[in-house]
């Protein structure tokens, strides 16, 4: 049974800094693209960031544009966990977080150019309140 669990989640302040985490068990992760989405009170879903699968020819790794220079995405193929290095974490950033992969995919350039809700495996989410 595959299952995605994010964690680390917190109240942050303007400017502040956060890392979370989605473990997953029963899915590889590093052969496959993984993709952190969030959706922020009242807005729809968006793309965060994406890090290609390990045999990919696509660059490593994707950021939208609005995260560009203050988010890493990274992963641990050793314990199956992918993170989110959020830092000038923004009010806007205040969103529930979610991590998701599809075993079709292992190009970012692919995952994130189809409808999130095509994605086959997703984590609950966690919470990143940007708050002064």
């Amino acid at each position: 049974q595959v299952q995605f669990v994010e964690s680390g989640g917190a109240l942050v302040q303007p400017g502040g800094s956060l890392r979370i985490s989605c473990a997953a068990s029963g899915f590889p992760l590093d052969d496959f693209a993984t993709v952190w989405f969030r959706q922020g009170p009242g807005k729809e879903r968006e793309w965060v960031s994406c890090i290609s699968g390990r045999t990919s020819a696509d660059g490593p790794t994707y950021y939208a544009d609005f995260v560009k220079g203050r988010f890493t995405i990274s992963r641990d193929g050793a314990i199956n966990t992918a993170y989110l290095q959020m830092n000038s974490l923004k009010l806007e950033d205040t969103a529930v977080y979610y991590c998701a992969a599809d075993p079709r995919f292992i190009h970012c350039s692919s995952v994130t150019q189809t409808p999130s809700d095509h994605l086959q495996h997703w984590g609950q989410g966690t919470l990143v309140t940007v708050s002064s």
